[in-house]
């Protein structure tokens, strides 16, 4: 970018140095793809479009580069209802391309459920399209350690990266990369922060999807297999509907035969599949609770609900799975069933918690 041209942008927006610096190079980096995307197609970028924040500060920023790119939404049929009618509302422009399947019938014909090591979901519903096109997309590297590896050039098939300072000299080479499936992927905002983006759309005057307003920190797939605990206890207490339909496609495979270590209970799989556990884990954790349980209810029902440490490791018999008293009894601290008050031990209420 030339220096007027970055001084009237900032001046028209008001953005900070550090975002104009940001901004100027996200733009020179797009500007000097398009001749690339233009060879591959007419319609210029494909712009792969989610409607989450920072989809739509990739859009806003090609939009300021005044360069041609069609903006393409991949349903998944999971997607929030909300972020939806916010897409449709807002930008109109985005195809929304509709899946061949949806995601329950692929789960049925998958006779599993996604898993963080195979987002068999993703491969199907949210990457399609783009093939052999120059594709813009929106990540950012500090979401996660695997994307702070990437580069701002780099092709699907191939792994081969580039940065912005290598494109003149790789461009050829770069060319051959692009055909059949295969797609040249260009990260305009690989380096900015959430607060840039924020930022950035602050300044700029456009609406966000009201799902950030409601806490969620990202916005995808409802049951999203990457979503963490706590965003798995958001999704289900909102989406009662989703959370319905995800629990009858779990008994659908356990009418498969599927899941047998945990018993074909249709509830127990679905907590097993917010948790974030490998199964072996999930089962240990569960023994656990069982074994901690069982220890503070016998207590409160022998009467003894106030002890001392040296009482504590006096009465109860050490289980195997700890080492010791003390860690024993740090999981009963945590799992909330026992309260420190001086140098007492008090066991709370009979309950049937989870240790956080």
């Amino acid at each position: 970018m030339e220096e007027n041209e970055i001084l009237r942008i900032k001046d028209s927006y008001g953005f900070s140095d550090e975002l104009i610096g940001k901004l100027s190079h996200s733009i020179d980096l797009i500007r000097k793809s398009e001749s690339i995307a233009l060879r591959f197609s007419e319609k210029g970028f494909y712009l792969a479009f989610s409607g989450g924040k920072d989809s739509q500060c990739l859009y806003h920023v090609a939009k300021l580069a005044g360069v041609k790119f069609e903006p393409n939404m991949n349903m998944t049929t999971v997607d929030p209802p909300e972020l939806v009618m916010f897409v449709k509302r807002n930008y109109p422009d985005v195809v929304r391309n509709i899946p061949d399947i949806n995601f329950w019938d692929l789960i049925v014909k998958k006779k599993s459920l996604p898993s963080r090591k195979n987002r068999f979901c993703c491969q199907y519903l949210k990457e399609r399209g783009g093939a052999g096109t120059v594709t813009l997309i929106g990540i950012r590297s500090e979401e996660s350690i695997k994307r702070s590896k990437r580069k701002e050039i780099e092709t699907t098939k191939k792994r081969r990266q580039y940065t912005l300072d290598q494109f003149d000299e790789h461009k050829e080479q770069i060319i051959s990369c692009v055909g059949g499936k295969d797609r040249l992927l260009i990260s305009p905002i690989l380096d900015w922060t959430e607060k840039d983006v924020w930022e950035f759309l602050e300044k700029i005057g456009v609406p966000h999807c009201s799902l950030y307003d409601r806490g969620h920190s990202r916005i995808g797939c409802i049951y999203c297999p990457m979503a963490r605990v706590s965003e798995m206890q958001q999704f289900e207490k909102e989406f009662k509907h989703q959370t319905k339909k995800f629990k009858d496609c779990i008994k659908k495979l356990t009418d498969m035969g599927k899941y047998n270590r945990l018993n074909g209970d249709v509830d127990l799989i679905f907590e097993w599949y917010k948790s974030e556990l490998t199964m072996d884990d999930f089962l240990k954790n569960r023994e656990r609770n069982r074994i901690l349980n069982e220890i503070a209810n016998s207590l409160i029902d022998a009467g003894v609900e106030r002890l001392s440490v040296s009482e504590f490791k006096e009465v109860v018999e050490l289980p195997e799975i700890y080492k010791n008293h003390a860690m024993l009894l740090r999981s009963l601290v945590r799992f909330g069933l026992v309260k420190k008050e001086g140098d007492k031990l008090i066991f709370c209420c009979k309950q049937n918690g989870k240790e956080s």
